[in-house]
């Protein structure tokens, strides 16, 4: 598998994972103490949709491009306008879609004065593309170090509050593996901490272990974390198709989250499913 970020940019994957991503951080702005956001595989920051890697797949054809155009009900369009208001300032010239916004600058452009960015990438390209978007940014520290490195090494943060961003490329064959323990690591040592793991959907039974896992992680404190599972799919999963589905594990969630990814979720159905509407579950892990 590979999912390196500039190939799906602004795909059905990124709109759910960036949706959430800025559900979360709205609310860690509800309260005057300052946050870190930590993103341990970054990527670029900013993605030209009309360049070849974006336009290989297409995949943002499907994805942000559909949401933009979408009708929703006055509580699910009040839920992801500062996501799409993000999109759009990344696009100047209105419907004409040029440009997808990376995990790192949806953050970065919610940030107060008080908060701080820790983006980390070791691709080169990637990583100089990403110091070249954040350039002379006070508030955000790029960060050339494998992120598997980083995710136990940075945490906790000084703020004590924030988000851990976990969405890597899934290149190695053990990426799950590395994902389920990593986490597991990160959170004996900050157990208060909020995480957010992204992960694609292509064998269930890899899925369901790693659900498992950090269901058994969560549960070892005391008192024992939250965790919420989002999976979403576009289409039946076929053997030599294009990435499906997708899912995101919420761990010690904002208490407002479930409601209003329940509100969101049913709204994603039609204009993100390809040849019908697309399905998802929700779940709170026990």
């Amino acid at each position: 598998m590979n999912y390196r970020h500039a190939f799906h940019a602004g795909g059905f994957a990124d709109v759910l994972k960036h949706i959430v991503l800025t559900r979360i951080l709205l609310y860690l702005q509800g309260k005057p103490a300052a946050f870190r956001l930590i993103d341990t595989h970054a990527g670029a920051g900013v993605y030209d949709l009309t360049g070849e890697e974006a336009q290989r797949g297409g995949e943002w054809l499907t994805g942000i491009a559909r949401i933009m155009q979408a009708r929703f009900s006055q509580a699910t369009a009040s839920l992801i306008k500062p996501y799409l208001d993000i999109v759009r300032a990344f696009n100047p010239r209105g419907a004409e879609l040029e440009a997808y916004p990376g995990s790192p600058l949806i953050a970065r452009a919610l940030l107060r004065p008080q908060d701080r960015l820790t983006a980390c990438e070791l691709e080169p390209k990637a990583h100089k593309k990403l110091v070249d978007a954040l350039r002379r940014d006070r508030q955000a520290r790029v960060v050339e170090l494998d992120g598997w490195v980083a995710l136990p090494a940075f945490v906790p943060p000084k703020e004590r509050r924030g988000l851990i961003l976990i969405d890597p490329p899934y290149e190695q064959k053990d990426e799950f593996e590395r994902l389920a323990a990593g986490f597991a690591e990160a959170f004996a040592k900050w157990p208060s901490g909020s995480y957010l793991l992204w992960y694609p959907v292509k064998s269930r039974r890899v899925t369901e272990e790693l659900a498992r896992q950090v269901a058994e992680a969560v549960g070892r404190t005391s008192p024992p974390g939250e965790c919420l599972r989002l999976e979403f799919s576009v289409a039946p999963e076929r053997p030599g198709t294009a990435l499906a589905s997708a899912g995101l594990l919420a761990v010690n969630p904002p208490w407002t989250l479930m409601g209003e990814l329940k509100a969101i979720l049913p709204e994603l159905e039609k204009p993100l499913g390809q040849g019908g509407a697309g399905r998802w579950r929700l779940v709170r892990l026990i």
